[in-house]
């Protein structure tokens, strides 16, 4: 019967110890999103690029806003440089792990400029530091506000949607 109790006991010391480093990597990676979204709006542009991976890519509201890394920064470096770049501050975030540890993806409600917006993205680590791999923004629309939604945005949409269907 002792060694049942200590078995039992060794179990639970060992799910505790891994609950506990699950609990550390999701500290690390909400740490890495909160600086993130700090640096955009302290307009730290040398912090707000390194959390990001070299072969990233950002997906912004704009139906053409669809970036590799360097052509991001190209865009943002103008608002970086006015002193104040975006404001987003995170309301609610879920992170989710690949079994081997190497691989979490996030969805995030954030607090914007914009009112409510919804931001989702992978990591990965790179040299043993998380690092953002993909970042989709978008902006959220109450599901009885879309039909106006629509209307304002078709004649835009329908001539990017043309565009793109002659390529």
């Amino acid at each position: 019967m002792k060694k049942v109790i200590l078995l039992f006991i060794t179990i639970l010391s060992f799910k505790s110890f891994s609950q506990k480093k699950d609990n550390n990597t999701y500290q690390k990676i909400e740490i890495l999103l909160n600086n993130w979204h700090k640096a955009a709006a302290e307009a730290n542009f040398d912090n707000y690029f390194n959390a990001m991976a070299d072969e990233s890519v950002f997906i912004g509201t704009d139906a053409t806003e669809n970036w590799n890394k360097q052509e991001f920064m190209i865009y943002a470096k103008p608002y970086f440089d006015k002193g104040k770049a975006w404001s987003f501050k995170a309301i609610e975030r879920n992170i989710y792990f690949s079994k081997d540890k190497k691989t979490a993806w996030f969805d995030e409600l954030l607090n914007t400029q914009m009112k409510i917006c919804r931001g989702s993205g992978v990591l990965v680590q790179v040299n043993g530091i998380w690092k953002i791999k993909h970042y989709v923004l978008s902006m959220t629309i109450p599901n009885e506000n879309t039909n106006e939604i629509i209307k304002i945005k078709a004649p835009i949409e329908d001539a990017f949607i043309n565009q793109l269907q002659k390529k």
